[in-house]
């Protein structure tokens, strides 16, 4: 008789070749499935794609295909996406016509494409990013210090206050009241139209997020004037006006009615 040896598969042995076929397919899944830099990167590439399609709609008439600028609109080269998300975000681009001064209006676009353009305006050149809500949140701000370098830097057209102002040839300072913490951070990094920027060499983030809680202090909803009436929060103008109308009004009116009293003495 022949002796068959039949050799006994081990219970574990279907086990173990399972683990090793996950191992490997691990292991090929690591060195051929792309990194999370270069997924990033294709997602950003994918943003600046569709932020080109709607600069060519939208801004390039004016600005030049490349961003380069023409007569009707300036560089774009450089400005960086807090310029894009500011300038869009607050309606004032695309501009709905040509002016002294671009007036806020109703934004056309959404977040997301804002978000597009302002990748795609930032490829063209490093500029200033946009601000995290970190940067111009409340958090460890100084309101006094914040009222001191507005005064000092931004109430000679904003107003002590910022109600907004009259500038030159039919420029304007706008009114500072109602605007969000990100769109004033943005504005002070900049430099819009008219306004100067003030890079973090010139006003400090610390600086800036000063000012947003000052601004926030006096014009928040449930601010209320100390010395009664603001008169408009104009300053000693508005004030002087008023009283020379009613206080010097007032004393011409009572000297009238003390001479016309006097008179009629005399004459009894």
């Amino acid at each position: 008789m022949k002796k068959l040896s039949a050799r006994r598969r081990h219970p574990l042995a279907a086990v173990v070749v399972l683990l090793l076929a996950l191992a490997c397919t691990g292991g090929l899944y690591v060195f051929l499935a792309p990194s999370k830099a270069e997924a990033d990167q294709t997602a950003q590439s994918l943003t600046i794609e569709e932020g080109k399609k709607l600069y060519a709609v939208g801004c390039a008439s004016c600005h030049g295909t490349g961003g380069q600028g023409t007569t009707d609109g300036p560089s774009l080269v450089g400005v960086g996406a807090a310029a894009v998300d500011f300038q869009v975000a607050t309606g004032r681009m695309p501009a709905q016509q040509p002016g002294a001064q671009v007036p806020e209006k109703r934004n056309i676009y959404s977040q997301a494409e804002i978000d597009q353009l302002a990748a795609y305006i930032a490829s063209l050149g490093a500029g200033p990013a946009v601000p995290t809500e970190e940067q111009y949140g409340p958090q460890g701000a100084d309101i006094a210090k914040g009222g001191d370098l507005f005064r000092n830097n931004c109430a000679q057209c904003h107003n002590f206050t910022g109600k907004g102002g009259a500038l030159t040839h039919g420029k304007y300072a706008p009114s500072l009241e109602g605007v969000s913490n990100k769109h004033i951070y943005e504005a002070m990094l900049t430099g819009p139209q008219n306004m100067p920027s003030f890079p973090d060499s010139t006003l400090t983030e610390k600086n800036k997020k000063d000012i947003i809680a000052y601004l926030n202090a006096v014009n928040g909803e449930d601010t209320v004037s100390p010395g009664g009436t603001e008169l408009g929060g104009l300053g000693p103008v508005s004030e002087g006006l008023f009283g020379w109308i009613a206080g010097l009004g007032g004393l011409i009116a009572v000297a009238v009615w003390v001479a016309a009293r006097t008179a009629k003495a005399k004459k009894s």
